[in-house]
């Protein structure tokens, strides 16, 4: 699996998990959901994306978008 795959996986884990968590646990779980949310824009916009380094530091092979 590539770098930018395991961004993707993590990123889709993460934000389903955030709307089970608000679903079932508490309605302020929203805002890790909107946390999500700001990284993949600011991750967009600058491509710095702290998941990228920590995948790429652990030895995942780089992909396109992630170099």
């Amino acid at each position: 699996m590539t770098l930018d795959r395991s961004v993707m996986l993590f990123a889709g884990t993460m934000v389903l998990a955030s709307v089970l968590l608000t679903a079932f646990v508490s309605a302020h779980f929203v805002w890790f959901t909107v946390f999500i949310g700001l990284n993949l824009i600011q991750s967009a916009v600058t491509g710095f994306c702290p998941a990228a380094m920590l995948f790429k530091a652990v030895g995942i092979r780089p992909g396109r978008a992630f170099d």
